[in-house]
């Protein structure tokens, strides 16, 4: 079967080396590996990256070149999959570290009969400094980031609502069609709420794994918090069903703290005295938990600083976003429609060649 990698990139000149070089190293042959890479118009090296690698003799059976000004990550992986031929579909981040089987596994399960496959995503960082160890901890962690199944290696075969770094037979997006452009950062979970509502199933498979790198600085991770918790706001008056209540913890944790407050202001101070008790014991016994299982750096002293900051941000994110989704579905139009049908209409087109 052929396979088409897919990857997009905004100014990802820093981490693409790796990328590169692991999307090299595959042991599947290369000579049914469609390398598609996508540049949203980069202001660093990205572009040169990529055509450096593509005149690089891998023996791949083809490497393609996008450039797309729409803008947006979803735009981006539709580009993608209108010029991608493979049989099997691959999506890889380029914040990303992929093992040397990685394209053999999921074709071996996909090939098993399973339409989506991936496995577990845990992160990593670039570097080994403490402090990139502390914020590696605080992503890493259940209580500082995610109970999503897809960022712990599954101890079996599992069937899940999302997964990073898939692999889709191409009949899927010929059904379901392309990425919604409306969204932005929950591009994914609208897509593969699309897939599931086909009939498809997303298997989490325990003997492939995918790596993320967690941003290097706190500056970075705040923004990207932040930029995920807008996008669940928004997303809620696109496709409410593919998100779930979990999306919505630190939108109601910074309501409560604000509601606490604003009690605590006419003299009624036991509910931010309770908050605070119940966030407490939360935030120290994760931070312990961090400290005994993960190599202990002096910095994890301030992982009870970093994560209410996290969740602060992304909650606050979730609020910006509730404000501004009556004002922003107007400007909606049925653009993310068309793309949609145009994504379908190339994936089925470009099968019959």
């Amino acid at each position: 079967m052929t396979v088409s990698i897919c990857m997009i990139a905004l100014n990802e000149g820093a981490v693409l080396n790796g990328l590169f070089r692991d999307i090299s190293n595959q042991d599947y042959p290369h000579n049914q590996i469609e390398v598609v890479l996508v540049d949203s118009f980069s202001k660093d090296n990205t572009l040169e990256m990529m055509n450096d690698f593509k005149n690089s003799h891998y023996g791949f059976m083809d490497v393609k070149i996008v450039q797309n000004n729409r803008g947006n990550q979803a735009s981006s992986w539709n580009e993608a999959l209108k010029v991608a031929t493979g049989d099997i579909i691959i999506r890889v981040d380029a914040h990303a570290s992929i093992p040397r089987n990685f394209i053999t596994k999921n074709v071996m399960h996909l090939e098993e009969g399973e339409s989506v496959t991936g496995g577990g995503r845990p992160n990593i960082v670039l570097g080994e400094s403490p402090w990139k160890q502390t914020l590696l901890a605080a992503e890493e962690s259940l209580f500082g980031s995610s109970i999503a199944s897809y960022r712990r290696r599954p101890v079996q075969k599992e069937y899940v609502d999302s997964m990073f770094h898939a692999a889709y037979k191409r009949e899927v997006f010929a059904k379901v069609g392309g990425f919604n452009e409306d969204l932005g950062r929950t591009e994914d979970n609208e897509m593969h709420y699309r897939i599931r509502k086909a009939g498809y199933k997303l298997c989490c498979c325990p003997d492939i794994i995918s790596y993320q790198m967690t941003r290097n600085t706190l500056p970075n991770m705040i923004k990207q918090k932040y930029g995920n918790g807008y996008w669940i706001g928004l997303t809620l008056g696109v496709c409410k069903e593919c998100l779930s209540y979990f999306h919505f913890v630190p939108f109601v944790f910074v309501m409560a703290l604000l509601g606490s407050i604003i009690f605590s202001c006419f003299g009624i101070h036991i509910f931010l005295i309770l908050l605070g008790i119940a966030y407490g014991m939360f935030d120290l016994v994760n931070t312990v938990s961090c400290c005994i299982v993960r190599k202990f750096y002096p910095q994890f002293v301030l992982l009870p600083l970093i994560f209410p900051l996290l969740h602060i941000t992304y909650g606050i994110g979730t609020v910006v976003g509730l404000i501004k989704l009556p004002f922003w579905k107007k400007s909606l139009n049925d653009s993310s429609k068309k793309q949609i049908e145009e994504v379908k209409e190339k994936i089925i087109s470009n099968t019959k060649r």
